[in-house]
């Protein structure tokens, strides 16, 4: 998956409504139009955009075509920030941790780095 693209795709409000609409099932192009005051080649280009960036795929039924929200997309980019928030947490507990460190050692950097490595021995000379 290609962030920037998805991204780009999520910038505009119109394809974030068409998402929205998505969420209740699919739709046809004509359904999706009905509900925006903009010309039939407008609402196709949104489509292409969300299709580009694997938000939306296309089903085929008999003469129509529908659009389905691609939950998996979604669900990758939602991992992603978790994992960025995770990585912002776990760098506060490190920084919370060595603090508490500095403390035990009355401010000796080099005595709370040892301890934090496990090396009491520093940390007692």
């Amino acid at each position: 998956m290609a962030f920037a693209e998805t991204f780009k795709a999520l910038s505009d409000p119109v394809r974030r409504e068409i998402l929205e609409l998505l969420k209740k099932g699919p739709l046809s192009a004509g359904d999706i139009g009905k509900e925006f005051d903009m010309t039939g080649a407008t609402i196709s280009y949104h489509l292409k955009i969300l299709k580009q960036a694997d938000l939306v795929y296309e089903k085929r039924e008999k003469n129509f075509i529908y659009y389905q929200l691609n939950t998996s997309v979604l669900e990758e980019i939602m991992l992603w920030f978790s994992a960025l928030g995770a990585g912002e947490k776990a760098g506060a507990e490190e920084k919370a941790e060595a603090a508490d460190n500095m403390d035990a050692t009355g401010g000796d950097v080099a005595a709370a780095d040892s301890k934090q490595n496990g090396d009491d021995k520093n940390a007692e000379e």
